[in-house]
C-alpha cells in the first residue's frame, strides 16, 4: 500500500522534531513545513534549525513566507487588543490563522498531505464520526486551551503524535536520536518579542508615554498616575508602584479614558462573564449545560453553568474566580471527561 504523506509543521524545536521522527518510524512519507513569521535574524535561526533537523531525518523541508499574514492576524491583533484595554492570546490566533490557516491549507492543497501534524500535546479521537480533542497524558503540557478555534475540517486531517508522551520522554528521544534541537529551551510565549525587548517596552514603542490616573475602584479616589494603561492587565499586582496599607491589584481598565482601576484582592473576584466570537469544535446539542471552564491557560478547571445565545455565551461559575480579563480566551470543557467543547473571547 502506498505510504500516507504526513506534513509536519516544524519549528526546529524538540517537540516538532520528535513528531517528525515518530511519524517516519511509523512508516509515513514525512515532509517538513516551516512558516517564516517575521523578518528578523531569530526567524532565520528557526528556519535554519528546521533545515538541520530535516537533513538529519532525511526529509524534504518547505519554507512558507507567512510574514504578511502573521503581521496582520497576530502582531496587529496583539497591538490593537492592548490599545482597547484588553489582554490578547497571540498563540491562539497564530494557531487559527497561521498553523491551521495558511500552513494547513498549503499542506493539504499544495503538498497533497494526507495528514497535518504538529508537536502539540493533545489527543484527537473520532467518536461516532465526530472528532474531539482530549487532554494529553502530560497534564503540565496539555494544550487544549490554545486549540479551541479548530473545527472538524482541521481535526479530521490532524494528528498529534506526542499526546501519550511525557515531555521528559520527548526530550530523551531527541537525545537518543541525536536530533539537533536536543538542548533547546522551551519556546517563548510571544515569539515576535525577543529579549532584551519586553512586552512593556514593545508596547511603549508602539504607543509612547500616555499619562493617566490610578483610581480606587470602590471609592473613586485618585491614588496616583501611570505612563499608559496598556502597560497593565487585570489581576496584576506587581509593578503598580503605589504605596498603600494593603496590596493593590488592577481591577479594571478603561482604555478610552486611560484609567487603571485598582483595589483589594477581594475586589478582583466575580462569578459571571460574557463570551463573544464563539467557536465550537463540533456541533453542540444543548444551549444550556454545566461544564468545566478556564479563563487562562495556567489555571485549574472550574465548574460553571454555560448558556449559549445567538452570538455570545454567558458563563456563571459555581464559585467566584479572580482576574476575569477582557480579551482573554474563555475555554469550555466537557463536565465528564474534560474533552474540549469550544470557547470564545471574554
Amino acid at each position: 500500500m502506498e505510504k500516507k504523506k504526513a506534513v509536519v509543521a516544524m519549528s526546529g524545536g524538540v517537540d516538532s522534531s520528535v513528531t517528525a521522527l515518530l511519524l517516519k518510524q511509523q512508516g509515513y512519507e514525512v515532509v517538513g513545513l516551516t512558516g517564516k513569521m517575521i523578518d528578523t535574524p531569530v526567524a532565520e535561526t528557526v528556519v535554519n534549525n528546521a533545515k538541520r533537523v530535516a537533513d538529519k531525518l532525511g526529509i524534504e523541508l518547505f519554507v512558507y513566507d507567512a510574514v504578511d499574514v502573521f503581521k496582520e492576524k497576530v502582531i496587529d491583533y496583539f497591538i490593537n487588543a492592548y490599545k482597547k484595554g484588553e489582554t490578547p492570546n497571540p498563540c491562539i490566533m497564530c494557531n487559527k490563522f497561521i498553523k491551521w490557516g495558511i500552513l494547513f491549507n498549503y499542506a493539504i492543497n499544495e503538498l497533497n498531505a494526507d495528514i497535518f501534524a504538529t508537536g502539540h500535546y493533545a489527543d484527537i479521537r473520532c467518536i461516532d464520526g465526530i472528532y474531539k480533542l482530549y487532554p494529553a497524558k502530560d497534564e503540565h503540557k496539555d494544550q487544549l486551551y490554545f486549540l479551541y478555534q479548530l473545527g472538524q475540517k482541521q481535526l479530521s486531517k490532524t494528528i498529534f503524535p506526542l499526546y501519550h508522551y511525557e515531555k521528559a520522554q520527548v526530550k530523551q528521544m531527541a537525545v537518543d536520536y541525536d536530533l539537533p534541537p536536543k538542548d533547546s529551551k522551551e519556546s517563548q510565549d510571544i515569539c515576535f518579542i525577543q529579549k532584551p525587548v519586553t512586552t512593556k517596552s514593545f508596547l511603549t514603542e508602539q504607543f509612547g508615554i500616555q499619562k493617566g490616573d490610578f483610581i480606587d475602584k470602590v471609592t473613586g479616589k485618585k491614588l496616583g498616575e501611570h505612563d499608559g494603561c496598556y502597560k497593565f492587565t487585570i489581576g496584576q499586582r506587581r509593578g503598580i508602584g503605589i504605596a498603600a496599607p494593603y496590596p493593590l491589584y488592577v481591577i479594571d481598565i478603561d482604555a478610552k479614558k486611560n484609567i487603571v482601576y485598582v483595589g483589594k484582592e477581594e475586589d478582583n473576584y466575580n462569578d459571571i462573564l460574557k463570551v463573544s466570537r464563539l467557536n465550537f469544535s463540533y456541533p453542540i446539542e444543548h444551549e444550556e449545560f454545566d461544564a468545566y471552564v478556564k479563563i487562562r491557560y495556567n489555571m485549574p478547571h472550574k465548574k460553571a453553568h454555560v448558556k449559549i445565545f445567538d452570538n455570545y455565551a454567558e458563563i456563571e461559575f459555581y464559585e467566584p474566580i479572580n482576574s476575569i480579563t477582557r480579551g482573554q480566551s474563555c475555554v469550555i470543557y466537557d463536565i465528564n471527561d474534560k474533552h474540549l467543547i469550544g470557547g470564545g473571547i471574554i
